[in-house]
């Protein structure tokens, strides 16, 4: 066989041309190199997911409700009946804001609960002190 680059003459069973290193059969492969076989990394094993706990607030929401502010502690005790059930279908993002409204209606009910008893306090206080002036 000839060398279509050189005009070389070379066995019919080369690979490359022995004078330019063109190749001269384009269907046959030069022999692959000699490679260890490595194994496969072991696989990992799969680890189990824990499972999603996110807090419902429904103690702090009835707490609220009956000491502080009954009309704010009523949505945190529905929103936080909300969580257990969105958690169960497996809905976790609708869960976390139902837990997250549940907190703020906890808050939200504690601060109005607090301000109105203090306001209380001090009016009660004003009356004392005015009734003692009268009375005096």
């Amino acid at each position: 066989m000839y060398c279509p680059k050189c005009g070389t003459e070379n066995h019919d069973n080369n690979y490359q041309c022995t004078q330019c290193g063109e190749i001269l059969h384009a269907t046959s492969a030069p022999p692959a190199p000699q490679t260890e076989l490595r194994a496969a990394p072991a696989p990992v094993p799969i680890q189990p997911v824990a499972p999603v706990t996110i807090p419902n607030y429904l103690w702090q929401s009835i707490v609220v409700t009956i000491f502080c502010c009954w009309p704010l502690g009523i949505p945190a005790i529905v929103y936080s009946a909300q969580v257990n059930s969105k958690v169960a279908k497996g809905d976790i993002e609708g869960a976390r804001a139902s837990s997250k409204n549940a907190k703020m209606w906890c808050w939200i009910a504690l601060g109005t609960g607090l301000v109105i008893g203090l306001l209380y306090i001090i009016l009660m206080a004003m009356g004392v002190v005015s009734n003692m002036h009268v009375g005096g």
